[in-house]
């Protein structure tokens, strides 16, 4: 199993730390705006996979209507508000899961946390992501985010599990800003945000040759 690179969570929860405390304004306006826009709750909480799998609650704006307060077919786009697209593509949504940060249950990057539902769907191979925190940002949010397929995605997350260092959450750091204010890959091709991973599609067993004696 892969080690963390030394000093991360000390350096995760530095960072987390004092980014709350300077965005405390940021936080503000945005609770402001989605009372104002969405009503009430203004926090999103969702129970997600962590690692190892073990399931913790993120922590994000609400960016969405309530099920029943929906237009037409219940769908993420029906639901999504013009408040909630560009807390998305602002990323300002995920503020708050810096919270989750400093309570360990995720690091600043690393795999992005997804449903517990997928933990069944994943080859042995995907699976690997869960070998270390799921991050805020990660190699798949700054090599393409919602416009790869679920297939790449994941062989990023398992790439970056074998060879993450300090130096690449760093370069990942930065490219992230790069990526936010580009606002690039927030959706994917015909869907509001991502669509459900539903699995890998297994490869179709070579034909067996016909051992039978002439």
């Amino acid at each position: 199993m892969p080690r963390p690179a030394p000093g991360k969570r000390i350096f995760d929860t530095i960072v987390a730390a004092v980014l709350l405390v300077l965005v405390t304004p940021v936080l503000a306006v945005v609770a402001v705006l989605v009372v104002v826009g969405l009503g009430r709750p203004v926090l999103f909480r969702q129970c997600r996979a962590g690692l190892h799998g073990q399931p913790f609650e993120v922590v994000k704006f609400r960016t969405m209507r309530p099920p029943n307060q929906a237009r037409g077919p219940l769908g993420d786009g029906d639901r999504l508000t013009p408040l909630g697209r560009w807390l998305r593509a602002t990323s300002l949504d995920e503020l708050p899961t810096l919270w989750n940060v400093l309570r360990g249950d995720m690091s600043l990057v690393g795999p992005r946390p997804l449903l517990p539902e997928y933990l069944d769907r994943y080859s042995p191979s995907q699976a690997r992501r869960h070998e270390v925190r799921p991050g805020v940002t990660g190699l798949a949010q700054v090599r393409g985010r919602n416009s790869l397929s679920w297939e790449e995605k994941l062989d990023l997350d398992v790439r970056y599990v074998d060879t993450h260092t300090f130096r690449l959450d760093l370069s990942i750091l930065v490219a992230t800003v790069r990526t936010v204010l580009r606002r690039e890959g927030i959706n994917a091709a015909g869907s509001a945000t991502a669509p459900e991973f539903l699995g890998t599609p297994r490869r179709p067993a070579p034909p067996q040759r016909d051992r039978t004696p002439a």
